[in-house]
């Protein structure tokens, strides 16, 4: 007796092929290194907006997994404690406000007043950015507790900018355009005149505009060059 099998229609059909798909879904593979990358940036980025909004205190690590859609088992395997994370959190974004040095090199067009007003300028515009902002507010409320984030910020970001300012003004002291005896001193409190202000104000959430940025640059930067001229 021969048996003929016959193919059911069942199994033949696409749609059944289909529910056997989402039964049993292809097993993922582990996550390549930008797709790490990319997962631990939005880690930290998630984590410094909880910061910024709760405050150190109030953010848990249990939120921080919440709302980055991870677990806290994989957040602890990098991070052994909410500070260990918070500190990743606050170098993460000093290290984007970071301005290579070819960058302040590009500004210099060999006109003093003109040089120190661009970099003036292009400090108090990342100051303006999303991430300038949250940087400044939480050096602003958390040094107390995180005295490094302070001096990590200024090391990495205002630093550079001060010893390429002071250059700058000896550069030009040598062509006997102005005088300056204190080139650092003087480099920090410019800065102190053209950025800190603006800053201060735009952080407290008083919003200046375009105008009235370019206008307290510009007549900070005419006192400055009224100060160390050459008489």
């Amino acid at each position: 007796m021969r048996f003929i099998m016959h193919e059911s229609p069942a199994l033949a059909s696409p749609k059944f092929d289909g529910a056997m798909a989402e039964a049993s879904p292809p097993r993922r593979g582990r996550p390549t290194r930008d797709q790490a990358r990319a997962r631990h940036a939005e880690l930290l980025d998630t984590a410094l907006d909880l910061f910024l909004d709760k405050g150190f205190e109030l953010t848990t690590m249990e939120g921080v997994a919440a709302a980055v859609g991870m677990t806290k088992r994989t957040i602890y395997a990098r991070y052994p404690d909410k500070a260990a994370l918070f500190l990743a959190t606050v170098e993460r974004a000093i290290e984007r406000s970071i301005v290579p040095e070819n960058e302040l090199r590009r500004l210099d067009n060999g006109k003093l007043e003109e040089t120190l007003a661009a970099i003036a300028r292009m400090r108090v515009a990342f100051v303006m950015t999303p991430v300038g902002l949250k940087l400044q507010r939480i050096i602003n409320t958390e040094s107390y507790r995180f005295p490094e984030i302070f001096i990590l910020s200024y090391d990495r970001t205002a630093r550079p900018v001060i010893a390429f300012l002071a250059e700058l003004l000896r550069r030009h002291e040598a062509k006997g355009g102005i005088a300056v005896e204190r080139p650092e001193m003087a480099a920090r409190i410019f800065m102190s005149m053209v950025v800190g202000g603006p800053v201060r104000i735009i952080v407290s959430g008083n919003p200046l505009s375009r105008e009235e940025i370019d206008d307290r640059i510009d007549f900070a930067v005419r006192l400055f060059l009224d100060g160390v001229r050459r008489r």
